[in-house]
C-alpha cells in the first residue's frame, strides 16, 4: 500500500439477536489517526457523541459467516487529501456494506462483503447526495405510506390532492372503515364525530374562538394586562351591548374637538368574505336590528392611514400553522398573499364612505369590481405574493426584517391571546384519558400594514380559503374554475409542509410537563427540517417555527393560561365548560379567599351577579354556570380585593401564585411549568392603548377593580371584545 492511504483495522464480527437487528444499531469503525487531521463522524448519527467514534465497531445484523469464523476485511484505500470520514451503510444480501467519504472532494469509497467474509474495495465517484438520495427512495419504499381522509375536505381538496401526490401519501377520498393518520376536515372537528385516533386539521372550539366578539373579548383581556403589547389591534366596541357606551364616548370626543370625526368599520359577529361589513361616521348610522333580532358584531376604529402600493389598499393573508396546545407550537409560513382594492384610495369622508372598492380588501368583494385584474404573475395584479410586495419595500429602503418581526410578534400574541378557551373546548370534547385524535390547524391571518409600516390585525379565519382556482367569466353569463398560479403556489407548498410537519413517522415525544421557567426550550433545528424529506425530491420547509423558537421573548404573556388551569382543575365533570356555584364555592375554599370581611355569603354574590350579566351577554350559550371569561373577571376582581396596593398585573401574578402554592404540586404541575412568567412585571401599567388613531377614544374594557367593599352596590358590564378589521 501507498503511504498517502491509511489503513482501516477492524475488530472481529459478531452476531446479534433478531431484536437488535430490528432496532438498527449503527455501526463505527475505529480508524487509528495517522495524522492529527484524519478525523470520523458518521454520516447518520443515531445518539453516540462524537467521542464514540473511537470505539470498536459493533455488527447490526447476524454475522453471514459460520459461527466462530473471523470476518477478515481487507484495507480500505482512501485519497490523503483531507481526512477520511466513514458512514455506515445498510446490510446487503451478501454480507456488510460499508463507505468511506473523502472529505472536501465530495466523493465515496465503496467496499463490499463477499461470501466468504473478505472485503472487496469498490472505486465509484458518485455523490455524496445521490447516495443519501438513493437511500432516502429504500427507506420510502419500505415504509408503509401515511394514509389520509379527505372525504370531508370541502373546497381544499384541490391543493389537498395535489400535496398527498407530492408526498406519495394514500388518499381516501370516501373514508375508510379502518383508522386513518390523517383526517382533513372543511369546516370545523366535528365534521366527523367518529374519530378516535390519528389526527385531525381542526380544533375543537376554533370557530367560536374566532368569532369577532370572542377574539375581542380575548385580546381585550391581554390589553388590560399588558396594554404596550397588545396595541396591533384597534379599539373595539360590542353589539348592542355596549351601544350606549359607544354613543356616549363618540358624542363626547366631538364635544371636546369639533374638527375630529373618526370613521368606523361594523362587522356582523360570524361574517365572512365581506358580508355585512360598512363603514359609518356617526352611531346613529348603525343597523342594530335584523328584524325582531338584534345583530351580533362589533364596531371598531378605522385605520385611516394605511400603506398604500401603486395607490392602492391592501393587506396581508398569512397561513399560520398550531401544531399542538400542549406543548404549545406555532409555525408561520415563509410566503403569504396580498390582496389589493381595485379603487384608488382616499382617506374616508361621508362621499366615499360606500366605495367598498376603495376601503375593503376582500378578495370575495373586489373579484366583482371592474378593475380586478387576474394574472400569473406573482408580482402584478389584484392578488400577490407577499415576497413580491416585501421586495418592492426593501427597494425603497424598507427594514424587512423589522417588518417580519412585528408580524411574528403579532401572530405569537394573538395565539397565546385565545389559547386560554381554546384549552377548555379541547378538554371538553377530548377529555383527558379519553381515546380521541390530536390536533393540528392552519389559521388565515389578516394583518394590515400602516402607513410608518406598523402591522395592525384585522381578524383571523379559523377556515382560510385554500382553492387555488377562481371563477372567471368565459362568456356572457358563464363563469367556469380556471387554475390560479399566484394561489397554487402559496397554498400547495402550505398544506403540504403542514402534513409533513404531521407525519406519523416524524413525530417527535415532547417531555411531558412543559419546561420551567426560565428554562430554554431546544429549538427544532434545519437539518431536522431537511431530514422530513427522505427522498430528497421536495424543497425545503415553507413553515418558520416561531414558537417555542421566541419562547423566553413570549412567555411571560401567558397569565391567563395559568387562571384557565385552575378552572379547568375545578370544572369536575368531564365534558364540563362552566363551574357551578358549589365548584366556585370549593375554588375558593381550596385557595384560602374567604375571611372575616369576604366571607361565603359574599362569594355566592359575587358567581350570581357575575353569571347573571355574562349570561345575558352571550345568549346562544346552552349551558348554566361560569363561563371562563366570567371566571377571569372573577379572578381580577378577587386580585384587587387581596393586593390593593399593586397594578392589576401584579395583583393577577401575586393571586395566581397564591392559589398555585394553596393547590400544591398535583394542582396542574403541568400548566405551571409551560405557561410560568419569565419576565420581570413593571410596577407601573399603562392604561392606554397607544397605536390607534384617537387616543380621545378610550376603551370599552369595564372597571375590574372595584373601590366598594359590597360587590352587590358594583354595577360591572361584562368584559368588552375586540375584532378585525378588513377582511
Amino acid at each position: 500500500m501507498s503511504d498517502q492511504y491509511v489503513k482501516v483495522q477492524v475488530e472481529q464480527m459478531k452476531s446479534f439477536g433478531e431484536d437488535e437487528e430490528k432496532e438498527g444499531v449503527d455501526t463505527e469503525e475505529q480508524v487509528p489517526g495517522s495524522s492529527p487531521s484524519a478525523s470520523v463522524s458518521p454520516d447518520h448519527p443515531t445518539g453516540t457523541d462524537a467521542s464514540s467514534t473511537s470505539l470498536p465497531c459493533k455488527q447490526t445484523g447476524k454475522s453471514r459467516s459460520k459461527p466462530g469464523r473471523e470476518d477478515k476485511r481487507h484495507t480500505s484505500d482512501v485519497a490523503s487529501q483531507g481526512s477520511v470520514v466513514s458512514s455506515e451503510k445498510n446490510l446487503n444480501r451478501l454480507g456488510y456494506e460499508r463507505t468511506l467519504q473523502v472529505k472536501g472532494t465530495g466523493k465515496i469509497l465503496q467496499r463490499k462483503s463477499e461470501p466468504n467474509g473478505n472485503y472487496v474495495t469498490i472505486h465509484t465517484s458518485k455523490n455524496i447526495e445521490e447516495m443519501r438520495r438513493e437511500e432516502g427512495f429504500k427507506l420510502a419504499k419500505k415504509r408503509r405510506p401515511v394514509t389520509v381522509d379527505t372525504s370531508k375536505a370541502k373546497t381544499s381538496l384541490e391543493a389537498l390532492k395535489i400535496s398527498i401526490k407530492q408526498l406519495k401519501w394514500k388518499e381516501f377520498p370516501l373514508g375508510r372503515r379502518t383508522a386513518c393518520d390523517i383526517y382533513w376536515h372543511g369546516v370545523s372537528f366535528h365534521d366527523n364525530e367518529n374519530i378516535v385516533s390519528g389526527q385531525v386539521n381542526k380544533f375543537p372550539g376554533m370557530i367560536e374562538m374566532l368569532r369577532k366578539i370572542n377574539l375581542s373579548r380575548a385580546v381585550r383581556t391581554m390589553q388590560e394586562l399588558f396594554p404596550e403589547e397588545y396595541d396591533f389591534y384597534p379599539r373595539s366596541w360590542i353589539l348592542p351591548e355596549e351601544y350606549q357606551q359607544f354613543t356616549t364616548q363618540i358624542h363626547m370626543v366631538k364635544e371636546k374637538d369639533a374638527t375630529v370625526n373618526p370613521t368606523f368599520i361594523v362587522k356582523p359577529d360570524g361574517g365572512s368574505q365581506g358580508d355585512g361589513i360598512y363603514l359609518i361616521r356617526d352611531p346613529s348610522d348603525l343597523k342594530l336590528m335584523t328584524g325582531s333580532q338584534a345583530k351580533q358584531g362589533v364596531v371598531q376604529e378605522y385605520i385611516q392611514k394605511p400603506l398604500l402600493i401603486d395607490k392602492l389598499k391592501f393587506d396581508i393573508r398569512l397561513y399560520v400553522l398550531i401544531k399542538s396546545l400542549e406543548p404549545l407550537e406555532i409555525y408561520i409560513a415563509k410566503e403569504g398573499l396580498t390582496r389589493f382594492c381595485t379603487e384608488p384610495y382616499q382617506e374616508p369622508s361621508q362621499k366615499n364612505l360606500s366605495h367598498v372598492f376603495m376601503h375593503l380588501t376582500n378578495y370575495s368583494l373586489n373579484v366583482h369590481s371592474g378593475n380586478f385584474v387576474h394574472s400569473d404573475s406573482q408580482s402584478t395584479g389584484s392578488k400577490r405574493t407577499l415576497s413580491s410586495v416585501l421586495y418592492r419595500l426593501a427597494a425603497k429602503g424598507v427594514d424587512i426584517k423589522r417588518v417580519w418581526s412585528d408580524i411574528i410578534a403579532l401572530v405569537i400574541k394573538t395565539v397565546i391571546a385565545v389559547v386560554p378557551e381554546l384549552r377548555v373546548y379541547y378538554q371538553a370534547d377530548i377529555p383527558p384519558g379519553k381515546p380521541g385524535p390530536t390536533c393540528f390547524q392552519i389559521l388565515g391571518f389578516d394583518i394590515l400594514l400602516m402607513k410608518n409600516l406598523k402591522p395592525v390585525l384585522l381578524e383571523v379565519n379559523s377556515n382560510p380559503s385554500m382553492r387555488i382556482e377562481h371563477e372567471q367569466e368565459v362568456a356572457p353569463g358563464v363563469f367556469e374554475y380556471v387554475p390560479s398560479p399566484v394561489d397554487e403556489e402559496v397554498k400547495v407548498g402550505v398544506i403540504r409542509d403542514t402534513l409533513r410537519l404531521m407525519d406519523p413517522g416524524h413525530k417527535k415525544t415532547t417531555r411531558a410537563g412543559g419546561f420551567e421557567q426560565g428554562e430554554e426550550i431546544p429549538m427544532e433545528e434545519e437539518t431536522q427540517e431537511k431530514s422530513q424529506d427522505e427522498t430528497g425530491t421536495l424543497p425545503s420547509l415553507c413553515l418558520k417555527q416561531v414558537y417555542p423558537k421566541y419562547f423566553k421573548q413570549f412567555n411571560y404573556l401567558r397569565l391567563v393560561e395559568r387562571i384557565a388551569a385552575l378552572f379547568i382543575r375545578f370544572l369536575g365533570v368531564k365534558g364540563n365548560m362552566r363551574l357551578g356555584p358549589t365548584a366556585f364555592r370549593t375554588f375558593i375554599r381550596t385557595c384560602k379567599l374567604s375571611g372575616s370581611n369576604f366571607t361565603m355569603a359574599s362569594v355566592d354574590i359575587l358567581y350570581i351577579d357575575i353569571t347573571r350579566r355574562w349570561s345575558g351577554a352571550t345568549p346562544d350559550s346552552r349551558e348554566a354556570g361560569m363561563g371562563l371569561q366570567a371566571f377571569v373577571e372573577a379572578f381580577f376582581y378577587l386580585a384587587a380585593r387581596r393586593f390593593k396596593s399593586l397594578a392589576l398585573r401584579e395583583q393577577v401574578v401575586s393571586l395566581l401564585e397564591l392559589c398555585e402554592s394553596q393547590l400544591g404540586p398535583q394542582s396542574g404541575v403541568e400548566e405551571r411549568r409551560s405557561l410560568s412568567c419569565s419576565r420581570a412585571l413593571p410596577r407601573t401599567v399603562k392604561t392606554q392603548t397607544p397605536c390607534l388613531a384617537n387616543p380621545q377614544l378610550s376603551s370599552p374594557a369595564p372597571l375590574r377593580r372595584a373601590a366598594s367593599q359590597d360587590y352587590r352596590h358594583q354595577r360591572f358590564k361584562p368584559r368588552s371584545l375586540r375584532a378585525n378589521v378588513e377582511n
